[in-house]
This record gives structure tokens, C-alpha cells and sequence, in this order.
């Protein structure tokens, strides 16, 4: 699988080698807040298997780093320091990412009532491995 993503005015770019580890969808605050919406849907691909070109702006959130265009403001990206993975919104692809499909759903606890909980996911009350799940 190869696919290739950007921002909105096309100064960052980006390429993806291979099947994504892992698909999924996060309710959290900076999740909503950096996605405009009730939620962030992405998938996360090993950093040696993305390419990426262009300047990218970048702030510090409980995930990592987020990665950003500065010129138009879309997030891209995030990772953290010494991480061997990319998390890549995927609204930011040039094609549809209907066939990539959430195995999991993070931060339930916040997630709006109504909105269903998608069949067949693993749920998380917050983040994958925290007590209580």
C-alpha cells in the first residue's frame, strides 16, 4: 500500500510505505480541539515508512509532537521524540481513507452520546493500556 497526503495549501507533503499498525479514533480534548471536530480519526505507520517534505510547525501535547503546516494551519502529523511511529490524520490524504477502518476508539469517557460506539472496536475509557480498561 502507498499513499500520499498533505495540507490544505500544499506547502507540506507526504508519502506512506505499507499497511498502518494500527487505526483508530480518539474523543479526547486535544484531539477535538486540534481536529475542529468530536473527534480525530488516524492511523499510525512505523517513521521509517514515511516520507515527508516541507516545513512543518510543531507544538507539544500530552501525545507528543504535533505536527502542523505554518503557513495554513492543517495538523498533520504527530509524533514523540525517539518514537519508531507516526500517528498521520487521516482526513489529510489526498484519496478517501475508506479502507482504513478503527480497530480501537480512545477517551470513550468523552465521547459525545450521540454518537454510537463503532461496532466491532476495541473501547478504551482513555488511553490504550490505562488501568480501568
Amino acid at each position: 500500500m502507498r499513499l500520499s497526503g498533505g495540507c490544505n495549501c500544499g506547502q507540506v507533503r507526504y508519502e506512506l510505505d505499507g499497511e498502518p499498525i494500527r487505526v483508530g479514533i480518539c474523543h479526547c480534548e486535544t484531539c477535538r480541539k486540534g481536529s475542529g471536530s468530536a473527534f480525530s480519526f488516524f492511523g499510525i505507520w512505523p517513521r521509517t515508512g514515511a516520507t515527508l517534505s516541507g516545513e512543518l510547525g510543531c507544538w507539544q501535547s500530552r501525545a507528543g509532537g504535533e505536527r502542523f503546516c505554518p503557513r495554513c494551519g492543517s495538523p498533520l502529523f504527530c509524533w514523540a521524540e525517539g518514537s519508531d511511529e507516526i500517528e498521520i490524520k487521516l482526513g489529510t490524504l489526498d484519496s478517501p481513507p475508506s479502507a482504513l477502518v478503527p480497530a480501537y476508539e480512545l477517551w470513550t469517557i468523552r465521547r459525545e452520546p450521540w454518537l454510537a460506539p463503532r461496532q466491532g472496536t476495541e473501547q478504551h475509557r482513555r488511553d490504550r493500556g490505562d488501568a480501568g480498561d
